[in-house]
């Protein structure tokens, strides 16, 4: 049964139709990449999903468990709230309960009647059940790690949302969203102010989470690591294709050559039957004529012909030259090092690119990447060393912060002021292969977006012909095709790349190395991103493998004497004899014994009492933010509490058995 259900839906914002007769269904447990140009109608159908925007035609409907979690691209936050209180307002209802049990807790302790007591203490009781039901114990532990995930320090969260940047507020806005328990998430752009590393913390999260989602994004790389389903919002219409991004792609290539072929039939057809209509529609075959000309104005309405090239479809043309040859040796660094106040962002920083190198440098924010470019570039000192470029190079620079433009300036005329030799004609010929198509090419700067910004930056960038590309984040505000344009045109590109970015697809299908910034230090890797990940994985799989046996034996020396007798009276006072939990309870007499079973009662009441004592410790290990920035110490930090944990349940299940005895 579908979670929710669109069914014929038309919406027309304006004079313009952004959606026309649109049947969809989204289910629990799925996860859907929503991918389209942009202006294509992605977010228009989140709003109505949501309920924010009413269909002109056709219906919306959720199933009654369906409760829906939508996070816009602009951040809906409380300011007049702390980072930490903003997050955790989305707990209101357990917040709410948590008041209530310590006003009856009060009341309690104020009470001499005993019938009043007792009353209490029901109330008690049953608002107590309903707040661990709603996982009121464990809220906290959810906001700092959650938060962590997202790169919040625990500094971050007494910091008033004022005081948060337009990026930080996203993010906390992410947060929030995050913490509630909607079964059904819509994502528009989540990962638009994420790091890679923050990126890569929310694929885990989605993958733990249990209801469904839709995702509008333009990362590939998360699609294909998170989606069941791609569905493509174009013209007007969905279309839906089974499987992750890149299965996708090579399904709607093979549509469209298909769409292609049965157009260029079609056409012969039509063009056939035309001829035969205008040829003996007053001639002796009249009757025949007409009957074919209804046939064939009644299949065209039906949609039974094919009248549309897939192929037309516009995308962007990059075609780059680079009229001189540089040296053998384009950039040279030695001992860079560069801090801001305490803020030390690299040092001892070495390395080279030679002449046809791809290299990529990728880290989380912070990390250092724009400022090394802008020392490479010399356009920022470093604290100590050098660096150098090669004389005959010449820099096709991309920065990430847009230049100052001229508002009143039409794009045609940007253009023709950075090539002037061009004449309009031509101009306009080459804006035509950017996207920028008819009176396209006479919008004022001021209002093009951040997308057409971009690819307007690009196409001068071009038209330098550069043998040095040095790229700061060049996908930022592209949607996917123009991405994979650019991509496929720097497969192409003869000369040296040096590029920042955390388009993790576009690292694996341009560069050839990696230089990998994190915490004040850098290491060089050959290879791309999916090289790289799968590297730290396997590093993350070994040190998972010694973790248990390492913990193992900490466990095995656990406990002194004194504290063997202190834990047997905690333990059975705060189980009234014997353990709680389901999986102590899960094992019977019959499984294998476990080596706690030949551990003396006392000795073993006094490791379950550690263990419950260590488990609360890992809650302010996993908020570190740090801790998510390195996959190995995280995947040991995870297999040690996994590990704990299991030793627990075995532990209180050999205590259970001799209790049953």
């Amino acid at each position: 049964m579908s979670s929710i259900r669109i069914q014929s839906v038309t919406k027309q914002l304006g004079d313009r139709v952004v959606l026309s007769n649109v049947t969809l269904d989204l289910h629990a447990g799925e996860i859907v990449g929503v991918v389209g140009p942009n202006g294509a109608g992605k977010t228009t159908l989140f709003r109505l999903i949501e309920g924010a925007l009413k269909p002109d035609w056709g219906t919306v409907t959720r199933s009654r468990e369906t409760e829906v979690g939508y996070l816009a691209q602009e951040p809906d936050v409380r300011l007049d709230r702390t980072l930490h209180d903003e997050v955790l307002s989305a707990f209101a209802p357990v917040l709410e309960l948590e008041r209530r049990l310590h006003d009856v807790a009060e009341q309690m302790s104020h009470a001499a009647d005993a019938a009043v007591t007792e009353r209490l203490m029901e109330d008690y009781d049953r608002l107590n059940a309903h707040f661990v039901a709603a996982g009121g114990y464990g809220f906290e532990r959810r906001v700092r790690e959650i938060l962590g995930g997202l790169g919040f320090s625990a500094a971050d969260h007494a910091l008033p949302m004022t005081a948060l940047s337009g990026g930080q507020k996203c993010r906390a806005a992410l947060a929030k969203l995050l913490m509630c328990d909607a079964t059904y998430l819509l994502l528009d752009e989540p990962t638009n102010h994420l790091d890679i590393d923050a990126v890569r913390w929310l694929e885990k999260f989605l993958a733990g989470h249990h209801g469904g989602a839709a995702i509008i994004s333009h990362d590939r790389y998360l699609l294909d690591r998170v989606a069941d389903r791609i569905v493509e919002v174009e013209r007007g219409g969905v279309a839906s294709y089974p499987g992750a991004y890149t299965e996708y792609a090579r399904t709607r290539e093979l549509r469209r050559l298909t769409q292609d072929r049965q157009f260029e039939k079609d056409k012969a057809f039509i063009e056939k039957e035309k001829a035969f209509i205008a040829k003996h529609l007053a001639g002796q075959r009249t009757r025949e004529a007409q009957g074919r000309r209804t046939r064939l104005q009644r299949r065209l309405a039906d949609g039974e012909l094919t009248t549309d090239r897939a192929a037309d479809r516009r995308t962007l043309a990059f075609e780059f030259e680079a009229e001189v040859q540089s040296g053998r040796v384009v950039i040279e660094a030695s001992g860079l090092s560069k801090a801001y106040g305490e803020k030390r962002l690299f040092s001892e920083f070495s390395t080279q690119a030679l002449a046809g190198q791809r290299i990529g440098i990728t880290g989380p924010n912070g990390a250092g990447k724009s400022t090394l470019l802008k020392i490479l570039l010399g356009r920022l000192e470093p604290d100590e060393g050098g660096a150098r470029i090669d004389a005959k190079a010449t820099v096709g620079y991309y920065a990430q912060e847009a230049p100052p433009i001229e508002p009143e300036r039409t794009v045609v005329g940007d253009l023709l002021r950075a090539r002037p030799e061009l004449t309009e004609a031509r101009a306009r010929s080459i804006l035509g292969g950017f996207l920028f198509s008819g009176e396209d090419v006479f919008k004022r700067l001021a209002a093009l977006s951040g997308g057409e910004h971009s690819r307007l930056r690009l196409l001068k960038l071009l038209l330098s012909q550069p043998n040095l590309l040095v790229l700061d984040e060049p996908t930022n505000h592209l949607d996917i095709d123009s991405r994979e344009a650019l991509e496929a045109a720097l497969e192409a590109y003869p000369g040296t790349i040096l590029a920042v970015s955390h388009d993790r697809y576009f690292l694996d299908r341009v560069v050839h190395e990696l230089i990998l910034m994190r915490d004040g230090r850098h290491e060089r890797r050959l290879g791309g991103y999916t090289e790289y990940i799968e590297a730290a994985e396997r590093e993350a799989q070994r040190a998972a493998r010694a973790a248990p046996r390492a913990d193992r034996t900490s466990a095995n020396s656990a406990g002194e004497p004194g504290g063997e007798r202190r834990g047997k009276r905690a333990a059975s006072s705060a189980r009234g004899g014997r353990p709680s939990g389901s999986r102590a309870r899960s094992r019977n007499a019959s499984q294998p014994a476990s080596r706690f079973d030949k551990m003396a009662l006392e000795e073993l009441e006094a490791f379950i009492t550690q263990a419950e004592e260590r488990l609360p410790t890992f809650d302010g290990r996993f908020a570190d933010p740090k801790i998510f920035k390195q996959p190995a110490e995280l995947a040991r930090l995870r297999a040690e509490y996994d590990a704990l944990r299991t030793d627990l349940a075995d532990a209180e299940a050999s205590w259970f058995r001799r209790a049953e005895a």
